[in-house]
């Protein structure tokens, strides 16, 4: 009979896009033998490095990275497969005496190890499809209502994640909740979580600096060479925030002058959203840090509170 390893106990950094923390993750090297675990969905994409805002080369001679450039763009990278394979980065990190940090703003992918990701029973397709139409005819209130009453695990989100919800319980007589506390025997870690933030001010300024640079430094040329090689417009990789704007661009939908600023208000929107999934789902000890220091001052912090947390 086949056993599960034992979870690992690992920081995981996260914030919202933009933030900095690839620049903590470096400077935390000065504390800790690490490593790094990408939990960044558009960084698995090869050839897409300014996009992405992969780390520059002199960061990662420095600092190894696990879950980079995975797939060529036009491929699918699901959070099934992080889970899947993750975990074998962290045990390899680990055996050499190395320390692993799991760090990213991918919501699921982090919930992948820190909770698993539960096998969905089969579901009759029959009845999948009558409770969809029956799901889409409630306004959100009632969706959420229901939610609530069908899995007591559930505390908040939007329609998608109140239909689901909603889908598990009444199809499989277990709520949600209840598939993911037996996947969580499967976790690969057990998280330290720190979360970078900043004012809303301070984060957009940099959104909108970190978007212009992307131009300058070859946005457009890096979606052209893409296209070049076969891969449509709209496919796996090309369809996020970045080349998507930039493929906008070079089939004559908006303006060069446009490409930044389309970037950071789409940037903007997802980083809203990283912070609400932040608040809402994280599990367990969480400590939140201001991000407008200095990366060397915010790592520091980092280090020392790690050191209280595990002798405590």
């Amino acid at each position: 009979m086949s056993t599960v390893p034992p979870a690992i106990e690992t920081p995981v950094l996260l914030g919202p896009t933009g933030i900095g923390k690839t620049a903590v993750a470096c400077a935390l090297a000065e504390h800790w033998p690490l490593e790094v675990v990408s939990a960044d969905s558009r960084q698995v994409y090869r050839r897409l490095d300014i996009s992405t805002a992969k780390p520059p080369r002199k960061w990662l001679a420095r600092v190894p990275h696990f879950g980079l450039d995975l797939v060529d763009p036009g491929q699918r990278y699901s959070a099934g497969r992080f889970a899947r394979e993750a975990p074998g980065w962290i045990a390899h990190i680990e055996v050499r005496g190395r320390m692993p940090v799991v760090v990213g703003g991918t919501g699921l992918y982090v919930r992948a190890l820190a909770d698993g990701l539960f096998e969905e029973p089969l579901l009759d397709a029959d009845r999948r499809r009558q409770l969809a139409a029956m799901v889409a005819a409630l306004d959100a209130p009632e969706l959420v209502r229901w939610a609530a009453r069908l899995d007591p695990g559930f505390r908040t989100g939007g329609r998608q994640r109140a239909a689901r919800a909603i889908e598990i319980a009444l199809l499989t007589g277990y709520s949600l909740r209840h598939w993911q506390e037996r996947a969580r025997g499967r976790a690969a870690i057990r998280p330290w979580y720190v979360v970078l933030t900043a004012p809303r001010s301070v984060l957009v300024s940099r959104i909108h600096a970190r978007a212009e640079e992307m131009v300058r430094r070859g946005l457009i040329e890096e979606a052209a060479a893409v296209l070049a090689e076969g891969v449509p417009a709209g496919a796996p990789g090309l369809d996020a925030i970045g080349p998507r704007e930039a493929v906008e661009y070079l089939q004559g939908q908006r303006s060069r002058e446009s490409v930044a600023e389309a970037v950071a208000t789409a940037t903007r929107q997802y980083a809203k959203r990283q912070m609400t999934w932040f608040r809402h789902q994280l599990e367990g000890a969480v400590l939140t840090l201001d991000a407008t220091r200095p990366p060397e001052e915010v790592a520091a912090e980092i280090a020392a509170r790690w050191r209280a947390w595990k002798t405590a």
